[in-house]
């Protein structure tokens, strides 16, 4: 079989990915070679403690997985999990940041959109050899755009994201346990 690059399998630089090998036939299911499986890129996220924060009081915990009780339906595991007070945290950071910003950049985009188009003479004045205050301010969009996903990727990071990973962990949990521990 030929790769999408023309060449056969294995010839090259580097190992085959786990998909090509795997081409064809089915994984081994979790325990069948006595090891577990890490299909998840975010098994090991936290090892490095990246994301943690002094400021970040320890997480409501998620709604605790319930002993005895099969059959139950991941769509109501879905909605407890909504409903704990650690999914309701998260959603509130999250929308105490995006909000305002939100607010704030569409403001100054619309401002920016208002002025050049009724006030061109103040758009046309010079700010340093060829550069006029409207170059200044489409400068300044770009600059704001940039600044503003680094904020919200650093917000995500250091506000978010473990009490999200542990929420994801705490519901993987659950539905694990409802479909009788298969993963």
């Amino acid at each position: 079989m030929q790769s999408s690059k023309d060449r056969p399998r294995g010839v090259g630089a580097g190992q085959e990915s786990p998909v090509e090998q795997l081409h064809g036939r089915e994984p081994d299911p979790a325990g069948a070679a006595g090891q577990p499986r890490y299909d998840d890129p975010w098994y090991d996220a936290l090892a490095s403690g990246w994301g943690e924060s002094a400021d970040v009081p320890a997480q409501a915990v998620a709604p605790p997985a319930r002993e005895g009780e099969t059959g139950v339906a991941a769509a109501d595991i879905y909605l407890e999990v909504q409903r704990s007070a650690a999914f309701q945290e998260v959603r509130r950071r999250y929308r105490r940041f995006v909000v305002p910003a939100c607010a704030v950049f569409f403001t100054w985009y619309v401002g920016y959109v208002v002025a050049a188009t009724t006030a061109p003479q103040l758009m046309a004045r010079p700010v340093a050899g060829a550069m006029n205050v409207g170059m200044a301010a489409g400068l300044g969009q770009f600059l704001t755009t940039f600044l503003l996903t680094w904020a919200y990727a650093r917000h995500a990071r250091l506000r978010r994201d473990r009490a999200a990973l542990e929420l994801r962990w705490d519901t993987q949990e659950l539905t694990r346990e409802a479909n009788g521990g298969a993963s």
